[in-house]
């Protein structure tokens, strides 16, 4: 869900002396990015509000200010990265499919090569997360909501691309962006764990098939060419 550069603490350190709701802004992003951090690492029973605290270099008695409990900080975790993300893919989806002068899937099947690399925080904090929310209903009905958001986002940029396209009839958009969406972090894990099992250009592939816009096979039969009479 979230990558490791959405909770890159760099953006909330100060290049100017703040005001009060800045400074209380700057700290709560501080402490998310070391939350980041320290749940990838040791898992939600493993981690520490008074190791997440020091990390953000502040107090335990600061962090309380702003989190009830160890489970409040988790879930806006899961909230604000995964609503990040959400915002991320979609900008970068929209400029996929805007761009005249590229493929739209080569583009997506590069996002699958690039998400199979491994990351040291996403990975762990997608698995955290995903623990957490098959044993709590509450939570589970929170990757609903973030689903249904991205699944929003992408919908009418697929829609336009299946109408651009002239897709055949068969499969709804709202179909369609549900396989993209699958496909793409789907076939990402599937690369990481059996590397040679999906190609660079696979998704690429599998969409152009999907979106009617595959090539067409040469002919089996040559045309003939001959503009001579025919002899019978």
């Amino acid at each position: 869900m979230s990558d490791s550069s959405d909770f890159d603490d760099s953006e909330f350190r100060p290049r100017r002396r703040l005001t009060q709701a800045e400074t209380k802004a700057q700290t709560h992003g501080l402490l998310l990015a070391a939350a980041a951090r320290v749940f990838a690492q040791k898992g939600f029973a493993g981690a520490s509000l008074e190791e997440i605290a020091e990390l953000a270099g502040y107090t335990t008695g600061a962090l309380y200010h702003h989190f009830a409990n160890k489970e409040q900080l988790f879930l806006e975790l899961l909230q604000t990265g995964w609503s990040r993300q959400n915002a991320t893919f979609t900008e970068a989806m929209s400029k996929m499919f805007e761009d005249k002068t590229a493929d739209p899937f080569d583009a997506l099947s590069r996002t699958v090569v690039e998400r199979s690399e491994p990351d040291r925080t996403r990975e762990p904090l997608e698995g955290e997360f995903w623990q957490y929310a098959i044993r709590n209903p509450d939570t589970m009905a929170i990757f609903a909501d973030k689903l249904r958001e991205q699944h929003d986002g992408a919908k009418p940029i697929i829609e336009a691309a299946m109408q651009r396209d002239r897709t055949p009839p068969g499969i709804t958009p709202e179909e369609m962006t549900t396989i993209v969406l699958v496909l793409v972090p789907g076939l990402a894990r599937f690369r990481r764990i059996y590397p040679h099992s999906v190609p660079d250009d696979l998704l690429a592939r599998a969409l152009r098939r999907l979106f009617g816009t595959e090539p067409k096979p040469p002919s089996s039969h040559p045309a003939d060419t001959h503009t001579g009479p025919r002899v019978s």
